[in-house]
């Protein structure tokens, strides 16, 4: 009976682990199934733009970008089904564990099963239960017997069940084996289909570039066309940064003058308190001070850069922001930031981040602020908006209007405009950071801002 207990004692441990293993691997697999949804609402997100620049009849760096976007959101869609056939082998593999465990704890079961049979045969065939009863020397004895009778037959009881629940989980854990394997197949069949799909995204991006190839003479033209109007949205913004920049300081010294007449006129008065005590009494005193003593209204301070306390507490919160600032648009980066090629010998650079979503899309404020220009680059960045946030300033350029004006103030999300389309049907947003330095301003990378898709 104690090789009985034991049995039932490894199935219990049995069933335990094998639950945990479950929730480990049903965590791991919820987290593989957010990024498959995540991406494939990427895909079509992207495909929907493609889709919107491919009606076009010309090329162009609009459609190379979505494509090449396209091109590595289908590769990680392949290396999530790789990751999954990864994870389904080992839910496969601690399948088949579980049932070799059960497939030797039945056995197990059984042996001692039919050894309690053949004992039960042997005694019933020599001495049958009520004469191993009343065959007891005295009473206590019999009731040691009984206990032990009944002891017996529940333990043959409960070896039936533990026999039935194993067979059970046996039945669950083959049904969950062979499940497994066709989600196997699928999956490999999946990842056939969308490696087909690559390589027809990769045909159609080597056949757009080599349309621009063609036309690479007008392609270096909109791309310097692009860094003029770069230039000029800079130096706009760089004007508007250093007659801030200027005014702080202005109010800087403002503040520090005043600063120092008031420390000025306090140990003036402090001199004369101290000659009037050697005449007079302490009332007589406070009574010559007092009428000198004036009340002040009391003024905006500011600190060494000149910022006041709700512009430091702006900046303050902005920077604490960096990495989950919500996007003025939705859609994806078809350009990022900094120099890169688009073309054999045609570079560009980028002073943030272009963000390709569908025509007609408004256009978000990513934070708190106060609009500080609102302006016009007729050819690339079209219409154009600063926003300030203490020390930090966002640019949202490419737009077809606006309908924010400065001096506004904004809360985050508030819309100031809409995006615009160009000629060759590609609708994005240029959207930039700057932070505020000694003279100038510093161009920050967008993508580190922005909170993760």
């Amino acid at each position: 009976m104690r090789v009985i207990c034991q049995i039932g004692f490894l199935v219990i441990v049995l069933l335990l682990l094998g639950s945990n293993a479950t929730v480990y691997a049903q965590k791991s697999r919820q987290q593989l199934e957010n990024e498959k949804q995540d991406n494939l609402a990427k895909l079509k997100q992207l495909q929907g733009v493609l889709k919107q620049t491919s009606e076009q009849k010309r090329a162009s760096l609009g459609q190379l970008r979505a494509i090449r976007q396209q091109i590595n959101a289908q590769n990680r869609k392949i290396e999530l089904i790789n990751e999954d056939l990864e994870l389904m082998n080992t839910e496969l593999s601690e399948l088949q564990k579980a049932k070799l465990a059960l497939d030797s704890d039945l056995d197990k079961l059984r042996e001692e099963y039919g050894k309690l049979i053949y004992n039960a045969s042997k005694r019933k065939n020599s001495l049958s239960e009520l004469t191993f009863l009343f065959s007891a020397p005295n009473f206590n004895q019999l009731l040691i017997r009984y206990k032990y009778l009944k002891q017996y037959t529940d333990e043959r009881k409960k070896q039936v069940q533990e026999m039935k629940k194993v067979q059970s989980l046996m039945i669950a854990k083959s049904k969950s084996i062979s499940n497994k394997k066709k989600d196997q197949e699928n999956a490999l069949l999946t990842r056939i289909a969308e490696s087909k799909n690559l390589e027809d995204l990769k045909g159609e991006k080597d056949k757009v570039v080599k349309e621009l190839s063609s036309r690479e003479k007008e392609i270096s033209d909109e791309v310097a066309e692009t860094r003029k109007a770069n230039k000029q949205l800079e130096n706009a913004l760089t004007r508007i940064i250093q007659r801030e920049i200027e005014e702080r300081r202005e109010r800087a010294r403002i503040a520090a003058r005043e600063k120092s007449a008031k420390e000025r006129v306090a140990r003036e008065a402090a001199a004369r308190a101290a000659e009037s005590n050697k005449a007079k009494n302490k009332e007589d005193v406070i009574a010559e001070i007092k009428p000198e003593v004036k009340e002040e209204v009391k003024k905006e301070e500011f600190n060494e850069e000149g910022m006041n306390e709700e512009e430091v507490n702006l900046a303050s919160s902005f920077a604490a922001s960096r990495g989950r600032l919500p996007w003025p648009v939705p859609g994806f980066i078809s350009d990022g930031f900094g120099t890169k090629e688009v073309l054999k010998n045609v570079h560009e650079e980028n002073y943030g981040v272009d963000i390709q979503t569908k025509a007609g899309t408004p256009v978000h404020a990513v934070y708190d602020g106060v609009v500080m220009q609102v302006s016009n680059e007729p050819t690339v960045m079209k219409n154009f908006v600063f926003v300030q946030h203490g020390d930090f300033y966002t640019v949202y350029a490419k737009l077809k209007s606006v309908n924010v004006r400065p001096g506004q103030r904004l809360k985050a999300r508030e819309t100031i405009g809409v995006v615009a389309t160009d000629g060759e049907g590609v609708s994005e947003v240029n959207f930039q950071i700057w932070k505020e330095s000694k003279n100038t301003a510093n161009r920050l990378n967008p993508e580190s801002w922005l909170r993760p898709k």
